[in-house]
């Protein structure tokens, strides 16, 4: 069996029934949905759940809704894969922002309940930060030293903040901060050939401008229970595998506020040994990351598991 990696996504994967099929063969899962709508005081089954065909809620991309709901799922799916799980060679695992949550569940890290809790009040936090004139915008089709010239250079034409928040991949990256120079930068990604979509959502993510939430989020993690990590976990802020603890505390009380590195982490999980990447979550975005990051590999593969059928399939 191929040394196997699991990956769960975050943000930008949300799908209308995602979770359903799962929550309804099993009801350990429908249970995490209930604890989900109970601290989160959302009614999320209703906002995620409809007919086939029917158009998506808007309140589906709201990040208090979003990120238990999400969670929710990935969560649901691993422990329905778990005891198969224990039989293949588990290099680690990592969650693209959001998801991070769910790799730390996997591997024992923290509880499921902590975890459900954790990310109702993130979600509350981040939706609370949400400033008029903050926001994000991804840019492909540019390699990243372009990118690096193009956030200088537009910083400095607007005098406002400008990151780079996501290396998703070697030509896809997401930029976080404020407007006048987000509208710089995307004239200036247009100019290089590029192009650069603005993302739909409340505010300047991964960057310095979430630090008031970051910081009320801290004392939340402080009250999570903590333990060693069963295998790694790769984390958005280093890209590397951590299994201590207290580092991983550390690094997840700054990923409100840090780039996320998920080329750095997928490369990382490669050189330790993963040739299999299964992405526990819906959408199959990850997965799809997998080759982009590791071009030029050809001993690995990647697989999505989102619903009941892959599940089975596995």
């Amino acid at each position: 069996m191929l040394p196997t990696a699991f990956l769960f996504p975050g943000q930008g994967s949300q799908e209308l029934n995602m979770g359903r099929d799962v929550a309804e063969a099993q009801s350990s899962a429908m249970d995490l949905w209930l604890l989900a709508e109970k601290h989160s005081g959302l009614t999320l089954r209703e906002i995620y759940w409809g007919d086939e065909g029917s158009a998506p809620a808007p309140e589906m991309s709201d990040t208090r809704a979003l990120q238990p709901a999400l969670t929710v799922v990935n969560i649901s799916l691993w422990l329905a894969l778990k005891d198969k799980a224990a039989s293949m060679a588990v290099i680690g695992a990592a969650g693209h922002s959001l998801g991070e949550f769910s790799a730390l569940c996997a591997a024992g890290v923290l509880g499921v309940e902590d975890v459900v809790k954790a990310v109702c009040e993130r979600g509350k936090l981040m939706a609370g930060a949400g400033k008029e004139g903050h926001g994000m915008a991804a840019v492909v089709k540019l390699p990243l030293a372009t990118v690096e010239q193009i956030v200088d250079k537009a910083a400095k034409q607007s005098g406002a903040f400008l990151r780079i928040a996501n290396h998703n991949s070697p030509a896809q990256f997401v930029l976080s901060g404020e407007r006048p120079a987000l509208d710089a930068a995307s004239a200036l990604v247009k100019e290089a050939k590029g192009r650069a979509v603005p993302l739909a959502v409340s505010g300047a993510f991964h960057s310095p401008l979430m630090s008031e939430p970051a910081n009320a989020f801290a004392k939340v993690l402080d009250d999570l229970r903590w333990q060693s990590a069963r295998f790694p976990v790769c984390m958005n802020v280093s890209g590397q595998s951590e299994t201590d603890p207290g580092v991983l505390k550390a690094m997840l009380t700054a990923q409100m506020t840090s780039s996320v590195l998920w080329t750095t982490t997928m490369q990382t999980l490669y050189a330790a040994g993963a040739r299999r990447f299964v992405e526990l979550g819906p959408k199959a975005v990850l997965a799809k990351l997998v080759g982009q990051n590791l071009e030029g590999v050809d001993d690995a593969i990647a697989q999505s598991v989102g619903g009941m059928d892959a599940l089975l399939a596995l």
